[in-house]
Parts: C-alpha cells; sequence; structure tokens
C-alpha cells in the first residue's frame, strides 16, 4: 500500500522538508536493517523470471549490508544455484510515516513469500500484511494474498481489509479540485477472494466471491455548503437513498494469465487478470450492478547482465449496469495493492469509469543488487457525473529509489517521488514492487 505526502501550495507551508523528513527517511532504513537481521529464512539465492540470465555478482540485500556494518564475514554464494529453499521468507518492515489523508502514522507491514515445492519454474507465493494507526484516528488492517499450489493447480487471490477512516472525497470525474473536498466518516470491510484452477500453461479460470460493506458512513459538510457530488448520486428526489451504510455483494467470474515466476518483482513474463462482477440484492446488495475489471502487465528485461526492466500497466475498471454506491465506484488508489496513481492521494479521483495506464523503468544503482531505481509515468481518467463522459486525462510522473530487504523473496523497500497535475505531488513508500 502506498502512503503519500501530498504538497498542496498551502500544505507546503505547513509541512515544508525539514530535518524531521530527513530523519524518518533514515529510521526507516534503520528499521528495515534490524528488523531483517533475525530474518533466518534468508538464502544465497537470487529468484529469477524465466526470462532472466543469473548473476555471476553475488547478491546483497539488507541483511548482509548489516554484517558488512557489524563486520562479520558475509557468506557469498554464486546466485545461480536453483536448488532453493521452499521458505518461508519474511520481510518485516515497521514505518513512521506522514500523509495528507491520515496525517502522521505508524504501521507494521509483512512480506511472507513461500514456494509449494521444488522446480525451477515453480511460482512463488506470497502474503502481504499490513496495519497502520493515524493520527486522524483512522485504522486500517488489510490482507493481500496470492497462493498457489503445487504445481500450480490451483492459483487463490485474496484481498481482506478493515478501515476505520474517517478522509476526504473530491467528488466524480477527473475535473475536480482541492476546493470540491468533502470530509467523511466510514468503517470499511472488504473482502474479495477468487479460486482458480489451471486450464493450460499459465492460464487460470474460476470463480470468486466479493462484498464491499460500508458502514456508519457520515458526510461532514458546513451548513448552506452547496450541494455536493455525493449528493448529487446518492439523492433521489431529496431523500438518501443509502442510509448510512451500503453494501455490496456478488459473485465474480475470473480468468487470469500469468507467465510471472516472482510477482514481488517480475524480470519479465506478462499478467493479466480478467473480473466481471455481478452484485445482486439476492445476496444482500443494497441493488443490482455489474462491473469489468481489467488488469495486463508486460514486462521486458531490457539488460540480461544488469536486470534493468521495462514494465507497462494498464488498469481499467468499468461500469457495466446499474448504479453502484458511491463508495464502491472505481477509485484511484483502491485497487488491490493502493498503487494506481503515484501523485495523488487515494480518493483524489472517483467515476463510474477509470482508465489508467503507466510504464516503469527499472534498472540497477549497484550490481549486487543492494540498490535500484526507478523512473514512471502514468495517466488516468475517469467519467463525469451524470454525463458519464471522459473528457480530461490526468497525468503523472516521478522516480524513485529501491532497497533490497530480502533476496530470497526478492522484496524491495521501495520510496518514490511523484508530481501530478492541480498542485499534487508527493512521496511513496511501498512494499514489493508497485506492479
Amino acid at each position: 500500500m502506498d502512503f503519500y505526502l501530498i504538497l498542496k501550495p498551502e500544505i507546503m507551508k505547513k509541512f515544508p522538508c525539514s530535518g524531521s523528513d530527513v530523519l524518518i527517511f533514515i529510521l526507516v532504513i534503520v528499521y528495515s536493517l534490524v528488523f531483517n537481521a533475525g530474518n533466518k529464512a534468508f538464502s544465497q539465492v537470487n529468484l529469477k523470471d524465466s526470462t532472466t540470465t543469473p548473476y555471476c555478482v553475488p547478491q546483497m540485500d539488507a541483511e548482509d549490508y548489516l554484517y558488512m556494518i557489524l563486520k562479520k564475514p558475509v557468506p557469498v554464494k554464486c546466485d545461480t544455484d536453483m536448488n532453493h529453499s521452499l521458505g518461508p521468507f519474511l520481510s518485516p518492515f515497521p514505518y513512521p510515516g506522514y500523509a495528507l489523508v491520515t496525517g502522521y502514522l505508524v504501521g507494521f507491514a509483512t512480506n511472507i513469500s513461500f514456494y509449494t515445492y521444488h522446480s525451477d519454474s515453480a511460482k512463488i507465493s506470497s502474503l502481504l500484511f499490513d496495519n497502520a494507526y493515524t493520527q486522524l484516528h483512522q485504522l486500517f488492517s488489510i490482507l493481500n494474498s496470492n497462493i498457489f499450489t503445487k504445481q500450480e493447480t490451483f492459483n487463490f487471490l485474496g484481498d481482506w481489509r478493515f478501515y476505520q477512516f474517517p478522509t476526504t472525497t473530491y467528488g466524480l470525474g477527473s475535473k475536480t479540485t482541492f476546493a470540491d473536498a468533502t470530509s467523511v466518516d466510514y468503517n470499511y470491510l472488504r473482502f474479495y477472494e477468487a479460486a482458480m484452477r489451471a486450464v493450460n500453461n499459465n492460464f487460470f479460470a474460476g470463480i470468486g466471491y466479493n462484498i464491499d460493506y460500508h458502514y456508519n458512513i457520515k458526510e461532514i459538510k458546513v451548513p448552506g455548503a452547496d450541494e455536493t457530488d455525493i449528493e448529487k448520486y446518492t439523492f433521489v428526489n431529496g431523500n438518501n437513498t443509502i442510509g448510512n451504510k451500503t453494501l455490496s455483494s456478488g459473485v465474480s467470474i475470473n480468468l487470469q494469465y500469468d507467465s510471472r515466476l516472482n510477482s514481488n518483482n517480475p524480470k519479465g513474463g506478462a499478467y493479466a487478470n480478467l473480473k466481471i462482477r455481478d452484485n445482486i440484492i439476492a445476496l444482500g446488495s443494497n441493488s443490482n450492478w455489474q462491473s469489468l475489471l481489467l488488469d495486463a502487465r508486460k514486462y521486458f528485461l531490457t539488460n540480461k547482465n544488469s536486470g534493468n526492466v521495462l514494465a507497462f500497466w494498464n488498469y481499467d475498471w468499468l461500469t457495466l449496469g446499474g448504479k453502484p454506491p458511491y463508495f464502491d465506484l472505481p477509485t484511484i488508489g483502491s485497487d488491490a495493492y493502493d498503487n494506481t496513481g503515484r501523485a495523488y492521494v487515494e480518493g483524489r479521483f472517483k467515476g463510474l469509469n477509470m482508465l489508467y495506464n503507466e510504464v516503469e523503468y527499472r534498472f540497477r544503482i549497484l550490481n549486487n543488487g543492494l540498490l535500484g531505481g526507478v523512473v514512471f509515468i502514468n495517466a488516468s481518467a475517469f467519467t463525469n457525473y451524470p454525463s458519464n463522459k471522459f473528457d480530461k486525462v490526468n497525468p503523472g510522473y516521478g522516480l524513485g529509489l529501491r532497497i533490497k530487504l530480502n533476496k530470497s523473496s526478492d522484496t524491495n523497500l521501495c520510496f518514490d517521488y511523484a508530481i501530478g497535475t492541480g498542485g499534487s505531488s508527493g512521496f511513496a513508500f511501498n512494499l514489493n514492487e508497485v506492479f
């Protein structure tokens, strides 16, 4: 999950970059070094995708670097040994931070990766836990899972989360501004789980069940203020059609192609997931509505010696029919790992339909893999309401630093800075690559 410090002009006056920002950055690195020092599951193997060539330079991660600081011998082994451990490989990461949507926060994220069998072509499975509490009394707990059974016969995808989340919404469409901001408060439960069976080489098909439950919804509005997009969307003839809670419950058809071996940090291959979801009143939904989500990614290894990668991401989220609840509409930063739209705070743009594309170039700074960097550019578009037409594209671009936390699972700690339109810019922190 990404955390942003969005720098509006008036915010910059209140929160200028200072020594405290540098201190937080240093603390993050120290935490990663200390917590990974005790991880006994590390091995000397650099896990690769099918398109990579074994590196002749021994690879390093935060644990190895700590050995060097302590002047202890670092176990060195050329990363051509494919008889790797099944794991689990742990990457715990406590973090302090600040974001416009949360204020100051403290959190703890953990990646657990493992294999279900020994093979050069085995796909890695992973669990990502993320928990945080913020200055604005927000609490969230997230579990993302991508589990393969032996021989990749089945693949289970999960996204479970709980939010207690006073926050801000900006209305519908791509033309909204900070002046359109409205304060809201709600609790949120999400349960997405899909079970897919392999039908051919790298192809999977299956079904899923999906619940989005928002409750204790409150819109905090100044008396006499103009009608907000929430009211325009949810009120009919002056009556609130949702009350203080909404429920979307439905089954989905899931089709997937995945030729990556390591979803934590792909070095090649492709991924595509098509999800068609049907929410129906019979399963408890407030209304009948349907959606389509297409998540497609492609990775090109540009240099076999360096391991540099050019990555492409397309993420389209469309409403096929019916009227989803306001908080279940396609939203920037509300994908499974909350990574779309670097440069924009989560929830900055929302609409009945969303189109999103991103390109990122990933390169090594050190040949031993400890440090790397990225440059990226993205673009998003949302339909306005009630016209339901696309009329503006919002770009974002930036660069980032990568620190190898665990070379066994190829898990990176990611620091990014991105710039968008309308005064949006900010830092993003992530565990694992953004896509």
